[in-house]
């Protein structure tokens, strides 16, 4: 085809030969441009046309004729900048809180949930739906942690809830093993996820829950680690009064639950979340939602949801809103939190859906951007008082690391991963931080160490292939590891191939527990005691020996910290009538230094702490813990010039842990109506200037 271009700058004629698909793309790059100028956009969306239309100068007739005329296949390479997918996709997390593995739809085997989640159903047929899916904890704050940081627990020394507080036996008398020390907060050292994306443009919001500090409230928040939108509304899940029978949501214009057109109650942490997706979709975002569904308390605003799930149980409409006694997976009000869970969910996906994409016109933001959803530990199976749901097949729930407490829900999606696909391949939250990295070229944090695997390339290749799962060294992962030396679980646990080895810190249980959970993992695998029903111990010695002594040296190479015994426990244990006690203390003349002195009663004492607070008697009081040097009789420790309040432990060659002074335990110091429950016992750090 003969076409005439005139040349403004030298007001001449050219004639030149353009091909026919060459014309086809230009027509469709004219259109484009004249479609974008056509769309009408409210100023709140902050619409820039500069974002898909070139300048002038990228359509010069040098570069025309030089880079597209001269073959008749290339097309027109302007077009394919301005129409191509944008190169940073979107990353959405979607964090549940105490979702079990078998409260959703999808993931049914064996017996039949009876929660209904269509819109995370859908959510699995889009992408990858894991079965062997991990949380890093079997516990709220530690897997968060861990998430954001991209840090194995162990290693952050952050392994449980709440934390920074001296180690003391949970009932004095009654436990004979004590929680070690563990850090009450992520370190402000660590480099989130968000503080690395922001470093590559990524706008990043926050939703819901935190919990990454000593408590709700506490330093540091999430605009102190890499957010810089961030809302906490506790939404839907804020407690109902004076009980769960009243207050149910209306259709009332004034009511802060009012139902929507579905018949579910509003939650401003899923209205924030869509909010931020709004403000920020003209640049690539990342968002953190972290419901606080399905955690207690145990509610349903939705009365008629409430009445739903009885029929469905055949249970009769509660009329005492205390307790609930049957088993399995029949309490009405937490059916009914579950199905709202996922309308949320869809509330949030169906935005993404149907929202045009401001970076790639013509599509839609579903198109670019990742979707993980999975929850921070399994299913809490009961409460006092109250049965709340089951793990079943699994065994346990939330707070053990058995399979209950950590196999959740998990289900990836995204532009480049295809679609109806089921993986048994384990995968653990410690992922998310270098797979986000892969999606989004993003380079990793020179300070960051990462404990997780990249797998970006194998979700995009093959997610049934364990092969494309590597480790920091390069090598296939065949393992996980998970330590939670706290409460009455009191366990470290190794997973490798389809074995999984249990270690007892309680001398109430036996030390190993041995499961096979499939046979010839991953390559296929088949299921044989998920139930973790049969020891294999006794059977296999030399197995579990095998796997003990893995455990403990990548727990040694984590620097893990474990439990002690406790020389109060009113049970029998060897040795504790020999330890030692603590009988004077004191502080040199600069104050710099301070020191205990102990008296023996049969066994050595071979280690020594210091824990000290900066912040005695506040409503966060924390507590850290360095070395003490042992020196005859002695233990000698340096001060922080800051700190208020300081305790000595002396731990004896059997491990039993002596605080002095002595500490209350942590029942005892939860009852303590005012702050500082430490510090009242604790030494007092004397101005001696």
């Amino acid at each position: 085809m003969r076409i005439f271009l005139f040349s403004f700058s030298e007001l001449s004629t050219v004639s030149i030969i353009i091909p026919q698909n060459v014309i086809r793309n230009l027509m469709k790059y004219f259109l484009l441009v004249l479609f974008s100028f056509s769309l009408k956009l409210s100023a709140a969306d902050n619409f820039l046309v500069s974002n898909f239309v070139k300048p002038a100068k990228s359509l010069s007739f040098n570069s025309l004729h030089t880079n597209q005329v001269s073959s008749q296949h290339s097309g027109i390479s302007h077009e394919k900048n301005i129409i191509d997918r944008p190169d940073k996709p979107n990353i959405v997390l979607l964090l549940a809180d105490d979702l079990g593995w078998q409260d959703v739809g999808c993931y049914d085997i064996d017996l039949e949930s009876p929660m209904e989640t269509p819109h995370i159903d859908a959510l699995a047929k889009k992408g990858v739906l894991f079965r062997q899916g991990y949380s890093p904890a079997p516990t709220c704050a530690p897997t968060r942690c861990a998430i954001m940081s991209g840090r194995h627990p162990a290693v952050a020394q952050k392994t449980h809830v709440v934390g920074g507080n001296p180690p003391t036996p949970y009932n004095k008398t009654a436990h004979p093993v004590m929680d070690p020390w563990y850090s009450g907060r992520m370190k402000l050292s660590e480099v989130t996820i968000a503080e690395a994306l922001q470093g590559n443009g990524y706008a990043t919001g926050h939703t819901g829950k935190w919990h990454m500090a000593i408590d709700h409230n506490a330093f540091p928040q999430p605009e102190d680690q890499g957010f810089t939108f961030t809302r906490h509304d506790l939404g839907e899940s804020r407690a109902m009064r004076p009980h769960r029978l009243t207050g149910f949501a209306t259709n009332k214009k004034d009511d802060p639950y009012k139902l929507d057109e579905n018949g579910y109650p509003r939650d401003q942490t899923t209205i924030d979340a869509i909010e931020f997706i709004a403000k920020n979709k003209e640049n690539p975002f990342f968002l953190y939602y972290a419901a606080w569904l399905v955690h207690t308390p145990i509610h349903s605003r939705s009365k008629d949801l409430l009445k739903k799930y009885c029929d469905k149980l055949g249970v009769d409409f509660p009329v005492d809103p205390v307790g609930w006694s049957l088993n399995g997976q029949q309490n009405p009000y937490y059916c009914a939190m579950v199905e709202m869970f996922d309308a949320y969910i869809g509330q949030i996906i169906n935005y993404l859906e149907e929202t045009e994409d401001p970076r790639w016109p013509g599509h839609k933001l579903i198109e670019n951007t990742y979707i993980i959803l999975t929850s921070d530990n399994g299913g809490m199976e009961k409460v006092p008082g109250e049965i709340i749901t089951d793990n079943y097949p699994l065994d346990k729930g939330k707070i053990n690391a058995k399979e209950g407490g950590v196999r959740v829900p998990f289900i990836i999606t995204g532009p480049k991963i295809k679609a109806n696909q089921e993986s048994n391949v384990m995968v653990n939250g410690l992922d998310f931080y270098p797979t986000i990295l892969g999606w989004t070229g993003t380079q990793r944090p020179r300070e960051q160490n990462l404990d997780g695997s990249d797998l970006s390339k194998f979700l995009e290749i093959n997610p049934q292939s364990a092969s494309l799962v590597k480790d920091s060294m390069g090598e296939i992962r065949n393992s996980m590891i998970w330590h939670f030396p706290h409460g009455v679980a009191q366990q470290s646990t190794l997973r490798v191939n389809g074995w999984k080895l249990v270690y007892n810190y309680m001398p109430t249980k036996p030390k190993l527990e041995l499961y096979q959970l499939y046979k010839n993992y991953p390559n296929p695998s088949s299921r044989v005691d998920i139930e973790e029903a049969e020891n294999l111990v006794a059977k296999m010695p030399d197995k579990a020996e095998q796997m003990r002594k893995e455990l403990f040296r990548r727990l040694d190479e984590m620097n893990a910290s474990y439990p002690y015994r406790n020389p109060h426990y009113k049970g029998q244990l060897l040795h504790k009538d020999k330890v030692c006690v603590g009988v004077a203390n004191g502080m040199d003349r600069e104050g710099n230094s301070v020191w205990a002195q102990f008296k023996g009663r049969g066994s050595k004492v071979v280690k020594g702490q210091l824990l000290y607070t900066l912040n005695g008697g506040e409503k966060s009081e924390e507590w850290y813990v360095k070395k003490a040097l042992i020196k005859g009789n002695l233990l000698v420790a340096k001060l922080p010039s800051n700190a208020t309040h300081y305790v000595f432990n002396f731990v004896d060659e059997h491990n039993f842990l002596v605080s002095y002074p002595e500490m209350l335990d942590l029942l005892e110091a939860g009852k303590q109506k005012g702050k500082g429950p430490y510090s009242s016992s604790a030494f007092v750090v004397k101005n001696l200037k």
